[in-house]
């Protein structure tokens, strides 16, 4: 077990590099990662992929990495979203070599260990009622709970107990609980706690359940392990639990001698809203929210506390640190994007952090991979630090300028080639460009003017409004071409494509909205709300028609609560599961069939204009034009590219130089499909 592990250099003035000491335990400065369940379990417990995931941030230079978000310590708290099981034995082996493998990188390892309560799920795993204080239904996670009686309030303790041990006997340097509105949170508010009996009522009666929980632990555990409550401190507009009286709360567990950190949270977790506006902000909401109330609360308490929410960027996390609001800084997304950013910061290099920029795609179901960090939760087969090639000085040619194109500048520099690009229009960014003019979307150009700043410091020669045919890419005698040009809007399928307007014209400027507007949403991604809540906030009256059964299906559920607010703000109609049929002119308006995907029924809308977002097809014309006199014939080998190894060119021996295309410029897909394409592609030439 890591016990005094050393403080790194830094000059002395800086906060966050100031070595802190909980008992028996020096973290070497005050960065961590917050526990999460970051979907790289296998059969419930930490193997490979999970550990090298955690020892990526370790070896970046953090002091102390939690993990097992809502690991369950009992069968009645099942796995609902990818969670740790540390209700068995089995997972000791597990835990011990991963607390090896952090250990020997210099950091600090712990794990989160909770029981859901009511936010479990009765229908998986093994099919068992969930449990709570009171029989109160969670209307997120749905389940109508059990109200525990006394035999199951011992039986959890004990589970808590027994799970905080095999954590201990894993080698891990200490354990969290977690209230919020898992079920020790459930018994502490009011607000799901109605028993009447002496585990509810009164403040102390609420307390009781959690107290015997952590002098469980204690007992179990012993005081050479630090124990810690990742703890409510205010409910927000949805909870009954102020901040006075969890500051009461927080001030009765340390006085019980129960814990020796808090882990801050703030607000409620038991709504889509809640959970993104609260307690997991994200792009839409300010960096650093709650750094205040937690301040408040750290000054009404005396052991040591830590706190995650958006403190996406060094500056947020040393002001927080610097000003007494936090003893250590949560920056778990911000490493998920860029687990060197401690060790970049450290030797000087701060410019080079790959920067979070919010977007919530490492809370999706493809969780923990970062929107623009696709070596996240792949350590195993990609890598974050990107060494000299082999074949290094190869003359590498990248058509287009978006994500895909920077992405893949970017590591063939990093490679050692000599690398140029070349994009068509005035700026770089591509789609994402039209993106950040969504209103509460702006900061995705962080993604694209770190890649603009990296392809300067590599030396790459970048090209903007340097449109190029098939002879001006051959008379630069590549020896590597990757063409990322992206798409184009796919509205010619309709019928009465002609009457139509693209999401792009209207998002850009080039087309002005009308009064009357139906927006039909073909993808469930980002561009149909966000032309809707544009045109929407012009004054003009919209209806959204989507393919869909619900808004925004391809999203995380943040980006969706996000784009239905707004919506909802701006009185758009919606109308779902409708597939549009024709548009054709009637008068000097619009007549718009569409078919109802669930009864066949078609009906007619009358509108002033049609604005369709269908995803795009590839602008491909200089990829098809270089494939006859490409070695590989233009062929990315599907197996040298899972492999990540160098790709065969054998296909066309007469060929002078290797063939790729990226991204959009392949199909329709997301920013970090085309970052995946161009990191796996170009890590191996």
């Amino acid at each position: 077990m890591s016990k005094t592990a050393e403080p790194q250099s830094r000059p002395s003035t800086d906060p966050l590099f100031q070595p802190l000491r909980i008992k028996h335990v020096l973290f070497r400065n005050r960065f961590m990662s917050t526990s999460h369940a970051c979907g790289l379990e296998d059969g419930g417990f930490p193997t490979e992929r999970y550990q090298t995931y955690h020892e990526a941030k370790a070896q970046g230079g953090l002091a102390l990495t939690m993990f097992g978000g809502s690991s369950n310590v009992a069968p009645d708290s099942p796995n609902i979203f990818r969670q740790l099981n540390v209700g068995t034995d089995e997972i000791i082996p597990h835990l011990q070599q991963f607390s090896e493998r952090i250990h020997r990188a210099g950091a600090t390892l712990m794990c989160q260990i909770t029981h859901l309560g009511r936010r479990g799920d009765p229908y998986t795993q093994d099919w068992l009622s969930t449990i709570a204080p009171s029989p109160i239904r969670e209307t997120l996670h749905r389940s109508f709970p059990k109200e525990m009686d006394e035999y199951d309030i011992d039986r959890v303790v004990k589970a808590y107990a027994a799970a905080a041990l095999r954590c201990k006997e894993g080698g891990l340097d200490g354990i969290e609980t977690l209230t919020g509105a898992h079920l020790l949170g459930q018994f502490l508010s009011p607000k799901t706690n109605k028993r009447t009996d002496r585990f509810g009522g009164s403040f102390e009666n609420r307390c009781r359940f959690p107290l015997m929980v952590h002098q469980a632990i204690r007992k179990a555990t012993g005081d050479d392990f630090l124990v810690g409550m990742r703890f409510t401190v205010d409910e927000g507009v949805d909870g009954e639990l102020t901040a006075d009286e969890c500051i009461k709360m927080g001030q009765f567990f340390e006085q019980n001698g129960c814990v020796d950190f808090f882990n801050a949270i703030y607000g409620s977790m038991d709504t889509e809203r809640g959970l993104a506006y609260e307690n997991m902000p994200g792009m839409d909401s300010k960096i650093a929210p709650w750094v205040e109330p937690v301040g408040h609360f750290k000054r009404a308490v005396g052991v040591p506390v830590f706190h995650a929410a958006r403190i996406a960027d060094i500056h947020s996390a040393r002001y927080a640190i610097a000003e007494g609001h936090l003893d250590m800084a949560g920056m778990t997304r911000a490493q998920i994007a860029d687990p060197q950013m401690v060790t970049k910061l450290r030797e000087g290099r701060e410019s080079e952090i790959r920067p979070c920029v919010g977007a919530t795609h490492c809370m999706s179901g493809y969780r923990p991979s970062c929107l623009h960090n696709p070596a996240t939760g792949r350590e195993i087969t990609l890598p974050h630090i990107i060494t000299r090639s082999k074949q290094a000085e190869r003359r590498i040619v990248v058509v287009g300028g978006g994500p895909a194109g920077l992405e893949a500048a970017r590591v063939c520099a990093e490679r050692g080639h000599q690398v140029s690009l070349h994009e068509a229009a005035a700026n770089l960014g591509g789609q994402v460009l039209l993106g950040t003019r969504g209103v509460w979307r702006r900061d995705l150009i962080g993604l694209i003017d770190w890649r603009a700043m990296e392809l300067e410091r590599l030396g790459v020669q970048v090209h903007t409004n340097s449109y190029m045919e098939a002879e001006d890419v051959i008379a630069l005698q590549p020896d590597v071409v990757i063409v990322a040009t992206g798409g184009m809007p796919d509205i010619d399928w309709i019928d009465g494509a002609v009457h139509c307007t693209t999401a792009w014209d209207i998002i850009s400027g080039q087309i002005p909205a009308r009064n009357e507007v139906l927006v039909f949403d073909g993808t469930g991604r980002h561009p149909a709300p966000q032309v809707a809540t544009q045109i929407a906030r012009d004054g003009k009256t919209v209806t959204f028609a989507s393919i869909d059964g619900h808004l925004a299906a391809e999203l995380t559920y943040a980006e969706r609560i996000a784009w239905k607010r707004r919506l909802y703000e701006h009185k758009v109609t919606t109308l779902f599961d409708h597939r549009l049929v024709r548009v054709e002119p009637v008068g000097n308006r619009l007549a718009v069939t569409l078919a109802n995907d669930a009864t066949l029924d078609e009906q007619v809308v009358q509108t002033d204009q049609v604005v369709v977002e269908h995803g795009t097809v590839p602008m491909d014309d200089v990829y098809k034009a270089l494939r006859g006199q490409a070695r590989n014939a233009g062929v990315t080998n599907i197996d040298a590219l899972l492999a990540v190894v160098p790709q065969p060119c054998t296909l066309n021996p007469e060929g002078t130089f290797e063939l790729h295309r990226i991204g959009d410029a392949v199909s329709s897909r997301n920013i970090h499909a085309a970052i995946y394409d161009a990191l796996r592609l170009c890590v191996a030439m």
